[in-house]
């Protein structure tokens, strides 16, 4: 098995829910090294739990909040709430679940297929990702010390890879323009699910989009002074879309201010068609080395 099968086997494991009751659902955590849980794989199988109480609607909005760092050692488990069943719409809540407490609430809606007046942003002009590099997101000699597994996750052959669209740089940041786009790309081929490709569009948006805050301040987490995390997510899926074919990720940050950073996202499919649109806030903070609290990660 190749490196990039193994990751993107790795993937799919994770959004292999456990029903334990009508409502109740157990998801696991992969160990990338940190003492963390991935947002985004909390995000995605949250909506994957409120996607099994719902028939023949497909989740086409979300908004989410991370209250507690998830434990990787420990499952999770996901509350589902049937607020509300409609003739057109369909209402979920989610509450997940660790050691006893919520770590992570979403709130999500579902639609029966419509026909309806469209419109939509065209996309940014910028150059195929065949004429593009993959992203390295450590230097080559931090990288080969890594533990293994956390390799596995932010090399090149993980289950995602990444293309930079425009010129940007995590080891030498200087100040510029809060805006930026990457080509994004699932290694393998995945059903025709549409809640399984939404749920992992979900887990990918997580990636790259409040880091788009720090742009206009030239700094980077690779610096190791950056706490950075994320507060809440928000979501909204406008057509449908497949994981396994490259899509643009068009980024940028309206505000920085009082230790957080607002960042927004347009999510287009390789033939320039809009699938999704996202909003985040999370924590900016510059650690200071005396700082012990901060160095724990307090919120």
């Amino acid at each position: 098995m190749t490196k990039q099968s193994q990751s993107f086997q790795e993937l799919l494991a994770l959004m292999e829910l456990e029903q334990i009751e009508d409502n109740l659902f157990r998801g696991v955590s992969r160990d990338i090294g940190t003492r963390r849980v991935f947002g985004g794989q909390v995000l995605a199988q949250a909506v994957l739990a409120a996607s099994r109480t719902v028939a023949n609607r497909q989740i086409h909005s979300l908004h989410a909040y991370f209250l507690r760092a998830g434990d990787p050692d420990a499952r999770i488990v996901y509350d589902v709430d049937r607020s509300r069943d409609g003739r057109s719409f369909t209402s979920r809540r989610v509450v997940a679940i660790q050691h006893g407490r919520p770590i992570f609430t979403l709130a999500a809606s579902f639609q029966v297929e419509e026909e309806g007046l469209e419109h939509e942003f065209e996309m940014p002009q910028v150059p195929p990702p065949e004429e593009l590099s993959t992203i390295e997101l450590l230097p080559r000699d931090e990288f080969d010390h890594m533990p293994q597994n956390m390799q596995r996750w932010l090399d090149r052959f993980g289950p995602f890879e990444f293309r930079w669209a425009h010129g940007y740089s995590v080891f030498d940041p200087v100040p510029q323009p809060p805006f930026k786009a990457l080509w994004f790309k699932l290694h393998g081929e995945l059903p025709d699910d549409v809640a399984l490709h939404r749920a992992l569009l979900a887990y990918v948006s997580d990636f790259h989009l409040v880091g788009t805050a720090t742009l206009p301040h030239g700094i980077s987490w690779v610096s190791g002074n950056l706490m950075i995390a994320s507060l809440d997510h928000a979501m909204w899926y406008h057509r449908d879309s497949r994981m396994d074919d490259w899509m643009l990720y068009v980024c940028d940050s309206p505000s920085t201010s009082s230790g957080r950073g607002l960042a927004r996202g347009m999510i287009y499919n390789r033939q320039g068609a809009l699938v999704a649109s996202t909003a985040q806030e999370g924590v900016i903070r510059i650690r200071e080395p005396s700082d012990d609290r901060e160095k724990k990660g307090s919120g």
